[in-house]
């Protein structure tokens, strides 16, 4: 069975609160987030939100995209 396909609009429910999954787009993939310590509630340092395409924000961050590699990737961006 191949990745679930998210619109923008299905990506937004994915935002950590309430115990919902947290989940972020980057580069037309979305990755579960949910245990990250750095993601709690859906929120990374107050800045970035979980249900959100975060591709343009991460390529200015001070780490670097391998540090996705560590999540599962559950689907893609439509």
């Amino acid at each position: 069975m191949g990745l679930k396909i998210f619109t923008r609009e299905e990506l937004v429910r994915f935002d950590g609160k309430e115990e919902r999954p947290a989940y972020i787009g980057f580069e037309k993939h979305v990755y579960d987030v949910s245990f990250s310590y750095f993601w709690k509630n859906g929120d990374h340092y107050l800045v970035h939100k979980a249900g959100t395409d975060l591709t343009h924000d991460l390529k200015q961050a001070p780490h670097g995209m391998d540090l996705l590699k560590q999540f599962p990737i559950v689907g893609r961006i439509k």
